[in-house]
Order: C-alpha cells, then sequence, then structure tokens
C-alpha cells in the first residue's frame, strides 16, 4: 500500500522509545492482516467521546477490525455524540473548575468528561426514547437481545437521523452496525443506558432478562473466538485497560483452562495503549509478558506496549493502517 503524508511523517520521525514503539506496533498490526489474521479491538476510558470514531468507523469499513470489545459507556457515547453534537461543552480550563464551577454544570444538566460536558437532555434523552421502544418491542415479543444489538437495531431503523449533528460517517457505531460487526460490552451495567435500564426493571416495567448479561457474552465470544482463530489467529489491539480488555483476552485461558480445550491458540498479536505506566497490582500497567503467566499470550505473539495517550497514539496507527 502506498503511504501518504502521515504515514510518511510517522516512519519518518518516529524512531525511538514510545514513538518507536507505535511505529512497531503500527507495522505488526499490518503484517498480521496481511497474513489473513483477524484482529479484535478493545476500547476503554472515553474514546468515543473523544471522538475516536472519526478513523475508527473507517477501519471498521475497510475491514480492518473484526470485531470490537467496549465498555458500556462507549457504546453508548458514540451515538450520543452523533445526535448531540452541538450541544456539547467544552471547558478547556477544566483542571481550574472549583467545586462549585462543577456544581453549576451538573445543575445546567452536563456531566463532565475531562474538557467536554454531555447535554444529558438532548443526548442521553434523546437516545432513551428510542431504546425504551426497540426494548418494549422486544418484550412483547418475548425476544431477548445483548445491549450493542439494540443499540444497533435502533441505529439502523433511522428514527435517529433526524438528529444526526456530525457527518455519519465518523459514527463508529453507524459503521459497525453496516458491517454488522460483532461487539462485546462487558460490565454494560456500568453505563447511562444500563441505569436507564435498571430503572425500568425496578420500576417493574420490563424484566431484567431482557437484556443479555455479561456471561452470555463470554459464552458468545467462546463460539466466535473458535470460529475465527484458524490460520494466523485473532489478534487483540488494546486501548486503555479495565474490563474492556480484560474480559475478552481471559476467552482463551477459559477455553484451555476451565474447559480444557487444549487446541484453543492463544491470540497472535497484542498490542496495549495504555497511559497506566507499570505499577504494583494494575492490571492496566502489567507488561504484556505478565499475560504468559495467565495462557493468553504464547512465548512467540508479537508484543507491543505504547505508554502515551491514546487519543493521540490510535489515530497515528489507524492512519498507518489506512495508507493516509
Amino acid at each position: 500500500m502506498n503511504k501518504g503524508p502521515v504515514s510518511q511523517f510517522i516512519e519518518h520521525n518516529y524512531r525511538h522509545f514510545n514513538a518507536a514503539a507505535l511505529m512497531d506496533a503500527a507495522k505488526g498490526y499490518e503484517t498480521h492482516l496481511l497474513e489473513g489474521g483477524k484482529m479484535l479491538v478493545s476500547l476503554a476510558g472515553a474514546m468515543s467521546t473523544a471522538e475516536l470514531g472519526i478513523s475508527l468507523a473507517e477501519m471498521i469499513r475497510q475491514d480492518k477490525i473484526h470485531i470490537i470489545s467496549c465498555t458500556g459507556a462507549n457504546l453508548e457515547e458514540d451515538v450520543m455524540n452523533l445526535v448531540a453534537h452541538k450541544s456539547y461543552k467544552r471547558v478547556p480550563n477544566y483542571r481550574d473548575l472549583t467545586p462549585q464551577e462543577e456544581w453549576d454544570l451538573l445543575e445546567n444538566h452536563y456531566n463532565r468528561v475531562t474538557d467536554t460536558c454531555i447535554p444529558e437532555e438532548e443526548a442521553f434523552r434523546r437516545l432513551q426514547k428510542h431504546l425504551v421502544d426497540v426494548w418494549n418491542e422486544a418484550n412483547a415479543k418475548g425476544e431477548r437481545m445483548f445491549p450493542h444489538e439494540f443499540l444497533y437495531k435502533v441505529v439502523l431503523s433511522g428514527v435517529l437521523e433526524q438528529y444526526y449533528e456530525i457527518d455519519p460517517k465518523d459514527s463508529w457505531i453507524v459503521a459497525a452496525a453496516e458491517k454488522n460487526i460483532p461487539i462485546v460490552v462487558p460490565g454494560w451495567e456500568d453505563s447511562t443506558t444500563g441505569n436507564i435500564f435498571a430503572s425500568y426493571v425496578i420500576k417493574g416495567e420490563l424484566p431484567a432478562t431482557l437484556v443479555k448479561n455479561g456471561i452470555e457474552y463470554m459464552v458468545w465470544l467462546a463460539d466466535w473466538y473458535r470460529n475465527n482463530s484458524g490460520g494466523k489467529g485473532v489478534g487483540f489491539f488494546q486501548i486503555g485497560g479495565g474490563i474492556a480488555g480484560d474480559f475478552p483476552i481471559c476467552v482463551v485461558p477459559m477455553m484451555y483452562q476451565d474447559l480444557e480445550w487444549h487446541d484453543v491458540p492463544f491470540w497472535s498479536y497484542f498490542c496495549q495503549i495504555s497511559d497506566s505506566t507499570t505499577s504494583y497490582g494494575s492490571y492496566s500497567g502489567a507488561v504484556p509478558n505478565e499475560k504468559i503467566t495467565w495462557g493468553k499470550l504464547d512465548i512467540n505473539t508479537p508484543k507491543f506496549i505504547v505508554e502515551s495517550d491514546a487519543t493521540i497514539v490510535a489515530p497515528l496507527i489507524f492512519a498507518w493502517l489506512l495508507g493516509q
């Protein structure tokens, strides 16, 4: 692939330390795909609010990502940005805010994520109305779905198009829904839409069993991995740490150790972008070699760690893979 100016800049300038790790990881990802491998990308933190969709959506469209694991927040916040972008409030001086100023944001229905405030009414409630419709529809039919399947249903129905405030090509959820790529959402309950769903369960309006849970996600992921890990295998590109990364990577040792399926291949590529430096007991700060001891990675699995800000690093790696 002919490389564009961004990629040429990276290759010429990024020669040492974390910059070199970025370059090595990008080339390793590219080699993995060229050799027929598939890639899981995990999204922790607030990557959707950081508008990673601008580059992530094109990665999905060009089949450079085959499955995503993300937090419930990343699942919903991409769509919230899609339908309420103009009402978001940026606070560049967020480090200087007083408790009173933080309270004022709450009183004005703004929820702050670092320097960006999500507007409750325009974002949460606009999406809630249509999610409740598909929840009720499924409940009436006796159907159960995963959280991402309900969101796909809303997005693909077209009911949100009336609210679009950014180009939908920059929404990774729109790209994923159109491609129907699988998403695993461990701990979906820890999200705004998960909290909204819980409120309907508490009110007795919906059964808790309507939305499939994390154990069912793991069972489904085991089957997907078995069916997709032949040949070059499946790589793991981890943005941040936490449950979005640890949940899916554990499917391999679960099958090997707990199910005693000893023909299960290890993850065949691994990269983590994290600003969590190596520390005591931290999963996010654990070096990749630690994962060998847990039966997640092989001795020979290509392993990379870029200790930097994912909002800077991920778009650059994606630019390399897209030939930009």
